[in-house]
């Protein structure tokens, strides 16, 4: 979790905006560590979160949070992370064993007509199912859906009008209906591209997701190159829906990545658009 992130956006685990749709970008950089910082903020805010890691494994995510604080063993134990393995879905299906049956999130592998409704249904039975019902069973806070990232849909034969859908009912349920949040991460190949009218590919993703989020933080390197103690920019901007139209504020800040976290300085421009 980092700190001097948190201080940006005015969040700390026991305090921070419910109903939020957080949209993480980059370009010709690496945006996962804010993906590992959210993880470890929600879940020591002590919500329920849902992860689609789409990307990598268990494993990978584990040891990056232990170095972060955070065991997420300990977390899928006690029933408060619900982690769905898009790695071993996927290769269960395409590479179907008698001894294992795979879940049915990952149906659109085996017939991409049939959409994204599955891997929403099995968002939706995750963020649902709160603890505290039962006896024993310890109580969570709001829930909160994290996906590594939804661009790897389009890759998997997914259009990006489906998953644009899927984003849409995800945030229905998840921010709307259970005032919880959202995290998706979504990655743009090459240099930003002229829009040429197509309704594919990552850079109308991009756009269209934008559209929905209520906060978006934008990775990418340095205009100048390579630098050793900084090693790239964040784009934050805030969007914000009032009486007379939607309110944008952006302002730009430098990282740097290190073991235990990252650190945030320098802030370059901060401009407020109506």
């Amino acid at each position: 979790m980092f700190t001097e992130l948190n201080s940006i956006l005015n969040a700390t685990p026991d305090s921070f905006t419910q109903g939020e749709f957080i949209l993480v970008s980059d370009r010709q950089s690496d945006a996962s560590f804010l993906i590992h910082h959210f993880l470890s903020f929600y879940l020591r805010a002590r919500c329920k979160v849902c992860f689609l890691g789409l990307v990598q494994s268990f494993s990978h995510y584990s040891a990056i949070s232990q170095r972060l604080g955070v065991s997420l063993t300990q977390a899928r134990e006690k029933g408060q992370l619900i982690f769905l393995e898009g790695l071993k879905e996927s290769l269960s299906i395409l590479i179907p064993q008698e001894t294992t049956t795979g879940s049915q999130a990952m149906d659109f592998l085996r017939d991409p007509t049939v959409g994204l409704q599955r891997l929403y249904e099995f968002v939706r039975s995750s963020v649902s199912s709160g603890g505290g019902g039962e006896e024993g069973m310890e109580e969570w806070g709001p829930p909160v859906l994290l996906v590594d990232d939804v661009s790897v849909l389009l890759s998997l034969g997914v259009s990006a009008g489906a998953v644009l859908d899927f984003s849409h009912y995800c945030r229905a349920t998840v921010c709307s209906q259970l005032q919880g949040n959202i995290v998706m991460l979504v990655r743009c190949h090459g240099e930003e591209a002229e829009d040429d009218g197509s309704d594919e590919g990552s850079e109308w993703l991009l756009k269209g997701l934008t559209h929905q989020c209520s906060l978006t933080l934008h990775v990418q390197g340095l205009p100048t190159g390579y630098c050793r103690d900084i090693h790239g920019q964040v784009e934050v901007c805030w969007r914000r829906r009032r009486g007379d139209g939607q309110h944008t504020q952006k302002k730009l800040f430098q990282y740097k990545v290190h073991d235990k976290g990252a650190s945030f300085f320098a802030p370059g421009t901060s401009s407020a658009v109506l």
